[in-house]
């Protein structure tokens, strides 16, 4: 079955058509700055050639289209027609406490995807532009929803409220949520198949850490804790996200600067973060670059990044009674390896013992940890495409 897997953002596309039998992937690419003069498709060819072309797509519905035109294309094409695509899986970001799996696109859940606008805002309506682009274009083509927070949705409530008051998660639904959970999900399975352990009697703590980033802990294959919350902006520290703050910091802040909760809303998700703290950048290679360089703010932006980890990390350990696995994924846990050796270094203490030759790969599966180590740690790359795809096939096989 192909699978035309769509992340949609707010002026970007990202795709990949999937074989969900094989789990070939026959094409990827994305479409940048939609509604935009300069905005572009780029792609790789068969050959695995990556190629960009400039065209104007004014809004979402074209930029689908665009995709469409390249994967049909005589000669870059890997489809004759758009009738070989089977379904298409979208990515959406919140679910609240609507969605606990994935589920077909109906009409009804469009409208749920709608009333989760306002706890995200940046988003579910970008996600929804995709969903409803492909009405258009594919009418008759089975659509399935794949939402960030549904792994997430059997937290106990001791783990998922806030102290606020209990009206406020009654009247709008105010309480922790977790994202990434796709991705989680994945990886946690995925590390347990790779080690030849039973998934279901696993206590395992999986660290997506990227520019984005969030930690899960998982028992006996369901989520029990996460430390993102509400909105993408809690937890861990990231790249241009603050994480966890003090939120009368926030107040205050608002008061010292004479601002309002959107200018808020962009200094927490926009101008914190590692790019914050260090004033040169949110991508940790470049912040690698100012260590080197001896930078006083690289320093103690890396620093506070791999601390928040360790402490997650420890939290985590305690909730879970113990660890049994410890997975590294996401863009810095996959190929920065100084992170990944100095959490497991601070780990030594739960008995996890470091294989500093293993670490030295990147962007592949590798057991990083010894072989006496108390707790096993894996790098496993993730694939919330290939999630994905196999979610939309399994629900579209049933119709």
């Amino acid at each position: 079955m192909n699978i035309l897997v769509l992340n949609n953002g707010s002026s970007s596309v990202k795709y990949k058509l999937i074989d969900s039998d094989t789990k070939r992937v026959l094409a990827e690419g994305g479409v940048e700055k939609i509604g935009l003069p300069d905005s572009f498709i780029k792609f790789k060819t068969l050959e695995g050639k990556k190629e960009t072309v400039e065209v104007s797509m004014p809004d979402h519905k074209e930029a689908i289209r665009q995709v469409f035109k390249v994967l049909t294309d005589p000669e870059k094409g890997v489809i004759r027609n758009l009738d070989e695509i089977d379904a298409v899986g979208h990515r959406v970001v919140h679910g609240m406490e609507y969605f606990n799996k994935s589920v077909l696109i109906t009409p009804e859940v469009i409208a749920r995807v709608k009333e989760c606008y306002p706890v995200a805002p940046l988003h579910n309506p970008a996600n929804i532009t995709g969903i409803e682009a492909i009405l258009d274009l594919l009418p008759e083509v089975p659509q399935v929803g794949v939402f960030d927070t549904a792994f997430h949705q059997t937290m106990p409530a001791k783990a998922y409220m806030y102290a606020l008051p209990y009206e406020d998660y009654e009247k709008y639904g105010i309480r922790r949520y977790g994202f990434h959970g796709t991705s989680h999900r994945y990886v946690s399975r995925r590390a347990c198949e790779f080690l030849g352990l039973d998934y279901d009697k696993q206590r395992i703590i999986t660290c997506h850490i990227g520019n984005g980033g969030s930690i899960t802990a998982i028992r006996d294959g369901k989520s029990v804790d996460t430390s993102m919350g509400l909105t993408p902006t809690e937890g861990l520290m990231m790249g241009t996200r603050v994480g966890d703050v003090d939120p009368g910091a926030l107040t205050y802040l608002m008061e010292r600067r004479d601002i309002g909760y959107k200018e808020l809303q962009k200094i927490i998700n926009k101008e914190s973060g590692v790019l914050g703290v260090s004033g040169i950048s949110n991508d940790m290679r470049d912040i690698e670059e100012g260590i080197e360089a001896g930078n006083e703010r690289a320093i103690l932006a890396m620093d506070m990044y791999e601390y928040r980890i360790l402490k997650y990390i420890g939290a985590y350990t305690a909730v879970l009674g113990g660890a049994d696995v410890i997975v590294f994924t996401g863009g810095v846990g996959e190929n920065q390896t100084s992170t990944r050796e100095t959490i497991c270094k601070s780990l030594a203490y739960l008995g996890v013992t470091f294989n500093a030759e293993a670490n030295k790969v990147r962007g592949s599966e590798i057991e990083i940890s010894g072989p006496d180590s108390k707790i096993r740690v894996v790098v496993i790359p993730t694939d919330e495409e290939l999630m994905i795809a196999t979610d939309t096939a399994e629900i579209v096989g049933k119709l």
